[in-house]
């Protein structure tokens, strides 16, 4: 059940909640000429940069699409001397022509090359805060932006050469920009900023890095079409593609992972952040696994007991305690994103969330035992498969939610969450057996 990682995820601002007294008693250090503060304009700057990556294309497609010549100037005569500004206009388009190209695409084809940017989010189903948290978010983000920018200067190329060309090298692109602030910023933010920012500071550097999206759509909606008319679409990828390798070259050298090990930052700053960030309210975060654990025991003490006692059948038990466990779980996280400010509120709600939840170890999680005792061990790998599928799309899932609607964001998230909960349960109550199944009696090897 995924009600498991949501308690993880809120835990995490609680526990760093809890750190606000202490972090307001230590020395701080406040301006915008801090280290962290940097932190935040180079990835406005990176997000500013994605975001203009993003929209190019779409700036320039009606000028890189042969759907006008130069009748489009009705007022243009033939009999006018040669000296005429409208004929020079005409020379100065054809000069521009010759350095960009038109083609003639369809209304499909376009279509299809706008699209294809997003086609990398369907080949790509790659956990962002899971390889940040593997490799670092500094080269994550890095590596993503370089390699994003670096296709942007090649849109002119690859146009030239061909539409199938344009189409692949926009989905490696989109790829690219699974791993790029635009996502990062958005989703995998908390990676850089939970060692970052102090709780005090936390609104302010975040917003800080994710006004550069902001800033970029402006930006190329204002200049992308005078860029276009003035010195050709071309430029529009060179430009902008040219600033993303630029920020690269500041990412770099100035981005690290956690203060402890940036070369730049001061002992004073160092020590302000991680004081602002111990953790203090550590028991406070334990104690939903605690009471978790202890749930758990009592639910398999209960289990056997009704089976035992036969009180209820075996399937019953199974789907009973999965129903509890699910239904009572996802409806204790629904009401969180109200309670937050409240901090007893929250710890109730997530420790009765964990309490209920722990049930279902003795409902559907332990299911495959009954019905293939032989091959458990293989149907207890095939689960922890589609278990670490679902941590895979739930982080990525999240930053969505939250760019769309960054108040109510966190609201659709548990939405979400209790029902695909719910959806499971409706499915493991309508097909859930708890006798040994035909096909798991049958030899499955051959020994010679």
């Amino acid at each position: 059940m995924s009600t498991g990682a949501d308690i993880k995820a809120i835990e995490g601002d609680i526990s760093n909640d809890g750190n606000l007294n202490m972090a307001q008693e230590q020395p701080c250090k406040k301006g915008f000429c801090s280290v962290r503060h940097g932190l935040a304009f180079v990835l406005q700057l990176c997000n500013f940069s994605i975001y203009t990556q993003q929209m190019n294309l779409s700036i320039a497609i009606p000028a890189m699409v042969n759907t006008t010549t130069t009748s489009s100037l009705p007022n243009a005569s033939t009999e006018i001397p040669s000296a005429d500004p409208h004929d020079y206009w005409n020379e100065t388009l054809k000069e521009f022509e010759a350095l960009a190209p038109a083609y003639d695409w369809s209304p499909e084809i376009q279509g299809i090359i706008l699209s294809s940017l997003n086609y990398g989010s369907f080949l790509a189903p790659i956990p962002t805060g899971y390889v940040a948290g593997i490799f670092g978010a500094k080269y994550v983000v890095g590596v993503g932006l370089l390699i994003s920018s670096v296709l942007t200067l090649f849109i002119p190329l690859a146009a030239d050469a061909g539409v199938a060309l344009l189409i692949v090298l926009r989905v490696i692109q989109g790829i690219a920009q699974l791993f790029s602030p635009q996502v990062m910023v958005l989703t995998g933010q908390y990676s850089i900023w939970v060692k970052w920012a102090p709780p005090v500071e936390r609104s302010q550097l975040t917003t800080i890095a994710g006004s550069g999206s902001m800033l970029g759509t402006f930006i190329v909606l204002l200049v992308g079409g005078l860029i276009c008319q003035d010195i050709g679409w071309p430029y529009i990828f060179y430009i902008f593609g040219g600033i993303g390798c630029a920020c690269c070259l500041l990412w770099f050298p100035l981005v690290y992972d956690d203060p402890g090990n940036h070369p730049f930052i001061s002992t004073g700053e160092k020590s302000y952040i991680l004081c602002s960030l111990s953790q203090q309210s550590g028991m406070l975060s334990a104690l939903p696994f605690v009471v978790g654990c202890i749930c758990i025991i009592l639910g398999g003490l209960l289990a056997d007991f009704l089976l035992s006692r036969k009180i209820l059948r075996l399937v019953t038990i199974r789907k009973l305690f999965t129903a509890i466990g699910v239904l009572f779980s996802s409806g204790v996280l629904v009401p969180l994103p109200w309670v937050r400010s409240s901090l007893s509120s929250t710890m109730v709600l997530l420790v009765l969330s964990s309490a209920f939840s722990s049930l279902c170890e003795s409902g559907a999680i332990v299911n495959f035992l009954d019905i293939a005792p032989r091959y458990a061990g293989f149907l207890k790998g095939l689960l922890q498969v589609f278990a670490h599928i679902a941590g895979a799309i739930s982080p990525t899932a999240t930053g969505f939610f939250i760019s769309q609607d960054s108040e109510f964001g966190w609201r659709n998230v548990f939405l979400v969450a209790a029902a695909v909960n719910i959806s499971g349960l409706i499915i493991y109550l309508i097909f859930g057996r708890a006798e040994v199944q035909d096909w798991a009696n049958k030899q499955a090897f051959t020994y010679f």
